[in-house]
């Protein structure tokens, strides 16, 4: 039964810390004691229109909060809890909640509402509510009921189709859901709120009206219902019903053709004269139309134009009257926008949605924007030179560089004059618009380049001195050098045309990073990610010198952060930013001198200086700091080999807790990277650090709590250790095989029509395949004989693989990989286990016609192994 509880959840708020922690340690021990009696009272409390509005509220969010977290792990836990719990409880606390949503208080339905949602999406898919949308949709049918019910229905019905998959209800429960959402959506609704309600649970409920979009009636009304709901004389209204058609857009693009004039009128006059929160949505709505045609043409057969997905080319069809609608609102600009971070309004909106299209359509964007170009770019007034160069940058991917070279060339001197322009947004935006151009427009590795040794000098001389100029600038104009210097990458002798110019870029940069007139430390990540760009595109032959003076300026940089006066937590993080910056300056010098055998004695001679800074930046324990530190010791660990060892003892400690750093699991992820660069450096000199290595790696993998990201590098690393140890794996055998074969169980049962799913399913089955390479390679020349019992199961897990036509090529080469080493190793007796497994054949005959060249190597040197073992035997 449920009890009194209102005194304590007021004195869970007390400003008194006494009260409050007493209150808050009652309030624990009942939930730990009686969990059931606890969530019924806390719902009592929240239906209780006489209690205090303070009681109810905490009730609601406790109520929430005993239902649903965001660590998965956790949310597993709330959910068995839940289930365990007595029917008789549940129903009372359900029957509770849905009288809530009848409450006078707008505060306390709206929290039923997200509960009721939360319950729905633990009990629906498990068939154990299958009255809820009836219960519901009875507090919309039955006359006489309150608006502020009906408003709080359709917001539960809303949240609940947020939170369970189209597949949790059957075709009437969504026929009955669509008309009672429709009902409400309907001009012929008095109260604007329930209207409101109603428009924002059909966004939610669009996912399940898939049968309805189908059928052309249905259709009509429905899309009637949101248009009408598009002129809604609120504002919230109007913006959640083209926040719908943002939704159809790429939800049932292939049903749109008839409403297009219709929607075309809509965005086109609330892009023009509507509020600003309408008109983003309305810009929104072409940009899903641009992506959906952009995956449709990316799809597409070249030969034949086949695409499974029917292409209406709406944006080709629009581009007229679409085209001027984008650059009008490219005029709107905020006067702080390139001040702060976050900040999106009209004018980028429509800049974006220009960008998209000009992908979508290419060269015939181009006449229809430079007329715009051309009329605005020597206004005196800012907006109009701000939005005509922001349109110039926006429309340079999708146009062929036959296309864009002529206008280019001729806008670039200009551009390079309006770095000077007085004001910052032109300034901002023109830089912006030439790091576009140099990203795009500047290859001379493919032998086409805006850049030529005539205007280059000129071109560093405007970016060298803008790089002065207010934060928000110097920040574009890094990004500008950026890729300059990248398209010098592998340019052959064009990428000596940068040489002379070193010296003054690095210099820049340093002095660049070194500002302090920024707000935050932004423009000094893009002035170090920058020269970190530069040197790792520079032609390290010519300019070996000048790379290795910047080898001790960094390096006392990182010296002088170990000092820094610590005061505030504030100070911490601008100390751990320095150091994550400068440690990742350093990966890119380890990894550029260590690159030639010219160079290499230059990191050689001071890695011992080295390791002691990282080992110093550990101890000053920031997640961004062990990330950076760890990925420049992996690039030292390889540059120095078996040297390495040396550092191994005191390096171990912060390497173990990286392993087992499971909060910030990207650290974990890059220190699992870390062992792998040891193994390849240190060979069997690492086999004193393995139990320890191995037991933090099994325990990583049998966790729960650690993001599934993490786990494919893991499987990689034993392929790793057990190439760098060889025999001495065996005793790792009977814990690691086991949680690569259940991790291969799990690749078979894998969703693959979630994407992301897919990427990480590919990630998985590599990582399995290059575990079993390396103990394979590891065992060959000892000990194969290991192996045996575990072929069969790789052969399985292979032939799945083999027949999976949507595997990504780099899982084809390491699974090709593997069977070479399979034979390899085990020799004559691979003959057994292959002897009916078709599938390598053709897994082998698909790769040998592969246009890759080194998967057919691979495929040739896999079909020798397998002959030479044949032939042992035969």
């Amino acid at each position: 039964m449920a009890l009194e509880i209102t005194q304590y959840l007021l004195s869970a708020q007390s400003p008194d810390a006494n009260i409050r922690n007493e209150a808050e340690t009652t309030l624990s021990q009942f939930r730990d004691q009686n969990l059931p009696g606890f969530l019924l009272s806390l719902s009592v409390e929240l239906a209780n229109d006489g209690k205090p509005t303070e009681s109810r509220r905490l009730a609601g969010i406790i109520l929430k909060n005993s239902l649903d977290a965001k660590e998965a792990a956790t949310k597993d836990q709330l959910v068995q809890q839940w289930v365990a719990i007595e029917l008789s409880f549940k129903s009372q606390i359900k029957v509770s909640l849905l009288n809530t949503l009848g409450s006078s208080v707008r505060e306390a339905s709206h929290t039923a509402a997200q509960v009721v949602a939360k319950i729905a999406s633990i009990e629906v898919p498990r068939k154990e509510w299958p009255e809820l949308v009836g219960l519901l949709l009875a507090n919309m049918t039955q006359p006489d009921r309150p608006a502020s019910l009906k408003q709080a229905t359709l917001e539960t019905l809303g949240y609940v189709c947020e939170e369970i998959s189209n597949e949790d209800l059957v075709q009437d429960e969504v026929n009955a859901v669509l008309t009672a959402v429709v009902q409400g959506m309907n001009v012929t609704e008095q109260n604007s709120e329930v209207r409101l309600a109603a428009t924002r649970a059909l966004y939610n409920a669009l996912d399940f009206a898939r049968t309805n979009f189908d059928n052309e009636m249905e259709r009509n009304y429905i899309m009637k219902v949101i248009c009408d709901a598009a002129l809604a004389k609120e504002t919230d209204i109007r913006q959640a019903a083209f926040e719908c058609l943002v939704s159809i857009a790429s939800t049932y693009y292939e049903v749109l053709e008839p409403y297009m004039p219709r929607i075309f009128e809509l965005t086109s006059n609330a892009v023009k004269g509507d509020e600003e929160a309408v008109a983003l949505q309305a810009v929104e709505f072409w940009s899903s139309i641009c992506d959906e045609e952009l995956e449709i043409q990316d799809y597409e057969v070249p030969e034949s134009g086949d695409s499974s997905a029917p292409h209406s080319h709406f944006i080709q069809k629009a581009l007229p009257t679409l085209v001027p609608m984008l650059l009008e609102t490219l005029l709107k600009q905020d006067e702080e926008q390139d001040q702060e971070d976050g900040i999106w309004n009209l004018a980028m909106a429509g800049g974006t949605c220009l960008g998209l299209v000009a992908r979508t359509v290419g060269d015939a964007i181009v006449p229809l924007v430079m007329p715009f170009v051309e009329i605005n770019i020597s206004k005196t007034d800012w907006r109009s030179r701000e939005a005509a160069t922001y349109a110039f940058g926006s429309i340079l991917e999708g146009p062929s560089i036959e296309k864009l070279s002529p206008m280019v060339n001729a806008g670039l001197e200009f551009l390079l004059n309006a770095m000077h322009d007085e004001n910052s947004h032109v300034k901002d935006t023109t830089a912006w618009t030439l790091s576009r151009i140099f990203e795009l427009l500047h290859s001379p590795a493919t032998g086409f380049s805006v850049i030529t040794p005539g205007n280059l000098q000129r071109i560093l001389g405007v970016l060298l001195g803008s790089i002065k100029d207010a934060p928000h600038v110097a920040e574009k104009v890094c990004g500008a050098i950026y890729f300059l210097a990248q398209g010098y990458e592998d340019a052959g002798p064009s990428s000596s045309l940068l040489t002379p110019y070193l010296p003054d870029i690095l210099n820049s940069l340093i002095a660049t990073a070194e500002r302090t007139d920024g707000s935050d430390s932004k423009l000094r990540s893009s002035a170090y990610e920058t020269l970190n760009e530069v040197v790792r595109c520079s032609n390290l032959s010519e300019t070996s010198q000048i790379i290795s003076k910047l080898l001790p300026a960094i390096m006392s940089k990182l010296e002088q952060t170990l000092n820094l006066q610590i005061l505030s937590s504030d100070d911490r993080e601008k100390q751990g930013d320095l150091q994550a910056s400068l440690c990742g300056v350093l990966q890119v010098l380890i990894q550029k001198l260590s690159s030639a055998d010219e160079t290499k004695p230059i990191i050689l001679q001071v890695a011992d200086q080295m390791m002691l800074l990282f080992l110093n930046v550990f101890a000053c324990r920031s997640s961004t700091v062990h990330e950076e530190a760890m990925l420049a010791i992996g690039a030292l660990a390889y540059a120095v080999g078996p040297e390495f060892g040396k550092y191994m003892q005191e390096f171990y400690k912060y390497l173990e807790m990286g392993l087992q750093n499971f909060e910030e699991y990207q650290v974990c992820s890059i220190s699992v990277g870390v062992v792998g660069d040891i193994c390849r450096a240190l060979d069997d000199k690492i086999l004193p650090y393995c139990d320890g290595i191995m037991t933090l790696l099994l325990k990583d993998l049998s966790s729960g709590e650690l993001h599934r990201s993490v786990k494919p590098p893991i499987f990689s690393c034993f392929g790793d250790i057990a190439l760098a140890i060889g025999e001495h794996f065996e005793k790792y055998i009977s814990y690691a095989l086991p949680m690569m074969q259940s991790a291969s169980e799990v690749c078979a049962q894998m969703d693959n029509s979630d994407e992301e799913m897919m990427d990480y399913g590919n990630q998985l089955r590599r990582s399995i395949f290059e575990a079993y390479s390396g103990i394979l390679q590891g065992f060959k020349n000892s000990k194969p004989d290991l192996m045996l019992p575990h072929a069969p199961h790789l052969l399985q897990f292979l032939e799945l693989v083999a027949k999976d036509k949507q595997r990504d090529e780099s899982v084809t080469k390491a699974a090709v990989a593997v069977l070479g080493d399979l034979a390899d190793a085990l020799g004559s007796n691979i003959k057994v286990l292959v002897k009916n497994s078709s599938f390598c054949t053709e897994l082998l005959g698909e790769c040998l016609q592969s246009d890759d060249d080194q998967l057919k190597e691979t495929a040739t040197w896999t079909q020798g192994m397998i002959g030479r073992a044949f032939s042992v035997c035969g």
